[in-house]
């Protein structure tokens, strides 16, 4: 690392403390007035187009209530067969009253035509068309008023058709329909702030309202009500306004409110830059004064760094090589404060780490060569004097396959070296789940030392249920071996006894072994033992008998022993 790169890191050090000594604290009071004039200025909004939304849809949902209202007064009376000069007149009447209404027709009880005036067409007096499949009659009956889809007439203005039927199937049905485009006053009525405005869409998302009544006239093309529909969809079903892009691509914020009866949707909609406007001033205030915090706290910091780079990087180099592994290194600052401190620090650490990496390198060169459990013992004891030669009563443990030398003469190489990784991963777990000592492994043979040098109690029978465990867990490996045409088995032997116990070797190269007849008895029966044969000699039977399932074999001649000893099995199903 280059004295730049240690300049930099210190500057940003100091940059940092003075941020939390003055600009942090600043930054953090200005972030939360943004962040609650930000959530009020929400609320505030959110409330205002929510009202002016729900508003306007009250008022259309009066306008079109309003005429709903006056047609009801002509389904009051029943019908004869007679024409009836009455209903005309009321129907011109409200013709004269409503000018949003274009037409009337009015229906019996059969469905039949009675009357139609139109402003626009010929008028028809008892024409007793039969209308009664007529979607809007159809729909009248069923839920006494029916609103239709908006229509455009001529491809421009929208018109709804509104039919009523009266509360006595006798008085027939009206049916109207409706000139949408004076929705337009209730529509230009609504101020929202200075740019905004508020439009209605029908169901199928078309523009059928907009103060800009020459886009109401091209509501039914699909590039005009497109952007609008996008800003009603953007609001969806949740609660609250939702920011979209009107029809010149302007943001705007924008809530949404139905239409009682006709599933219309008004939608009020104020641009992003004037709703947030008050917000917008506020950041840029804050902004402006973290940006002086922050130029004054980089001067402080700057001036800080120069006078600490020394002490630092004397640190920094000392840090790096003790890191590499040079712990005889000493950092010598004399500065009577923090650093001298800190530099004390990294010198006692320095030689704490010189001693724990000679302790670990002791550790693991044993571990290299003996086993786990004997290089813990010399951990724990904190020398190695627990390894010296000694006497002392040991129960040992052979095993070693049946039929092995003529299984590897035969196969594969890696076949033979498949095996023995399988046989030594799943013995090496039993050996470790007992804490015996494995104290070598030749070929396809182990030998492990049970009592030494960890001294535990009722050592036999400890021996014998990690013969069992071996002899299970290798017949298991046996039973897959033979599926694959492997024929080999496996025998134990066991015998306990007093044995000299100890270290042997040179200086690079340390075993811990067991000498004595003990150890030449357990090599006999485990070469006397045939597969699924755990052998053991009297000693063991004995100190086992009552606890474990020992059967009496007899005596045989064992090879290197002038005469005949008794040898005792042990099933390996016995519990």
């Amino acid at each position: 690392m280059i004295p730049q790169d240690r300049f930099r890191g210190l500057f940003h050090k100091y940059l940092l403390a003075l941020f939390v000594a003055v600009a942090v604290p600043l930054a953090f009071n200005g972030v939360i007035e943004a962040w609650f004039g930000y959530r009020d200025q929400r609320a505030r909004l959110d409330q205002w187009l929510g009202l002016q939304s729900a508003s306007a849809a009250a008022e259309i949902h009066d306008f079109i209530h309003g005429i709903t209202t006056q047609l009801g007064w002509l389904v009051q009376l029943p019908w004869t067969d007679e024409p009836d000069e009455r209903r005309r007149t009321d129907a011109l009447r409200l013709l004269r009253q409503a000018p949003a209404i274009a037409s009337l027709t009015l229906l019996d009880a059969s469905g039949l035509e009675r009357l139609y005036i139109s402003r626009i067409g010929l008028n028809r007096i008892e024409s007793r068309t039969d209308r009664s499949a007529d979607p809007a009659l159809v729909g009248a009956r069923a839920t006494q008023i029916w609103f239709s889809d908006v229509s455009y007439n001529r491809g421009s203005e929208p018109y709804l058709t509104v039919a009523i039927v009266g509360s006595r199937p006798a008085v027939g049905a009206v049916i109207a329909e409706v000139n949408l485009k004076l929705i337009w006053d209730v529509i230009s009525a609504i101020q929202v702030g200075r740019t905004g405005f508020a439009f209605v869409l029908d169901r199928s998302g078309r523009l059928i309202a907009h103060p800009d009544i020459s886009l109401v006239l091209r509501g039914a093309e699909e590039a005009t009500s497109k952007p609008f529909r996008a800003v009603r969809d953007a609001i969806g079903s949740k609660a609250g306004f939702a920011t979209s892009q009107d029809a010149q691509g302007q943001f705007v914020a924008a809530s949404a409110a139905a239409v009682q009866g006709t599933d219309w949707t008004v939608v009020v909609a104020q641009p992003l830059s004037e709703a947030y406007a008050p917000i917008y001033a506020a950041l840029w205030r804050t902004a402006m004064l973290l940006a002086v915090s922050t130029m004054l706290a980089g001067i402080f910091a700057y001036a800080l760094a120069d006078r600490m780079t020394e002490p630092i990087k004397l640190l920094e180099e000392g840090t790096e090589r003790i890191g590499a592994g040079s712990f005889d290194h000493r950092i010598l600052i004399h500065t009577g404060d923090e650093f001298q401190r800190l530099a004390n620090s990294f010198n006692k650490m320095a030689s704490e780490l010189a001693l724990a990496q000679q302790h670990q390198e002791r550790i693991a060169r044993l571990r290299r060569f003996l086993a786990p459990q004997v290089a813990d013992l010399v951990d724990r004891a904190g020398d190695d004097s627990v390894l010296d030669g000694r006497r002392t009563e040991v129960v040992v443990v052979f095993c070693d396959l049946r039929g092995f030398t003529a299984f590897s003469a035969g196969a594969a190489p890696e076949d033979v070296m498949s095996v023995l990784s399988e046989y030594y991963e799943d013995l090496g777990r039993v050996i470790a789940k007992f804490e015996a000592t494995l104290i070598n492994f030749s070929g396809d043979g182990l030998m492990v030392l049970v009592n030494a040098p960890v001294p535990i109690e009722e050592p036999a029978l400890r021996a014998i249920d990690l013969a069992v465990d071996m002899q299970r867990t290798v017949q298991v490996l046996i039973a897959g071996w033979r599926s694959r045409g492997y024929h080999v088995g496996f025998g134990i032997g066991l015998a306990s006894g007093p044995a000299t116990v100890g270290r042997i070797g040179y200086k690079d190269r340390l075993d811990y072994t067991a000498i004595g007849s003990v150890v030449n008895l357990a090599a006999r029966l485990c070469a006397s033992a045939a597969d699924k044969e755990i052998l053991v000699d009297a000693k063991v039977a004995a100190d086992v008998r009552g606890r474990r399932s020992v059967e009496d074999l007899g005596y045989r001649n064992i090879k290197g022993f002038d005469e005949a000893i008794p040898v005792f099995g042990i099933s390996f199903d016995a519990p």
